[in-house]
């Protein structure tokens, strides 16, 4: 390959990265407010909850990308392709997201919660001094596994015409007539991005365990 070609697969590896970073931050986010909601047990909300995460966990990714990117024309949505992806993405992963942190909530001792009320904490400081640092150490391990998976799941979003990482590949393979090379650097780039990413879960950890002391 050529620096034409190195050029083209780190243009689709940006695309890949910024839509699936801005996926990722808001379906963390997300998904932790449907686990709270789900857990406030509110009449019809959680039941509604219930539904949205079944139905977005069992869709295939690619069959949400088209839906929400050839239906919004019908509610009278203007949604290009990028933020089609990004919603489509964010929804996807926001629902296994909100069940890594139930699974947090469910597991947390009430023991801890029972001492530090005893003590005048009022709910709102002993969530957020004691409770979510905790949640986010027990949690970091299946989120991280989580965002891998969504960024390993991205090429589906070029079924609405996104360059993506493996739709520059496809390209190049179809001019070159050499298929291999671009799949080869295409894996290499994916596993150095996901290399940063499990990077990244090491430091926050740490940082994680320091403020759950």
């Amino acid at each position: 390959m050529n620096g034409q070609a190195w050029l083209l697969l780190l243009e689709g590896a940006w695309t890949t990265l910024w839509i699936s970073s801005i996926a990722i931050a808001l379906g963390v986010v997300i998904g932790l407010g449907i686990a709270l909601l789900r857990m406030a047990r509110i009449p019809f909300v959680e039941q509604a909850l219930v539904l949205y995460v079944s139905l977005a966990r069992a869709t295939p990714l690619v069959t949400l990308v088209l839906f929400i990117f050839l239906s919004a024309p019908t509610f009278g949505l203007a949604m290009d392709r990028s933020t089609a992806a990004i919603l489509a993405l964010t929804l996807n992963t926001a629902a296994f997201n909100a069940e890594v942190w139930r699974t947090a909530f469910i597991s947390f001792s009430r023991e801890q919660k029972e001492a530090a009320l005893a003590c005048g904490m009022t709910n709102g400081v002993f969530f957020r001094r004691i409770m979510l640092p905790q949640m986010i150490t027990s949690s970091l391990p299946g989120l991280v596994n989580e965002m891998s998976f969504l960024i390993k799941s991205s090429p589906a979003i070029a079924v609405i015409g996104i360059v993506d990482l493996t739709r520059v590949t496809n390209r190049i393979s179809a001019v070159t007539y050499e298929p291999l090379p671009p799949i080869l650097a295409a894996a290499l780039l994916y596993m150095l991005i996901i290399g940063v990413l499990l990077k990244v879960q090491a430091v926050a950890e740490k940082k994680a365990n320091r403020l759950a002391m």
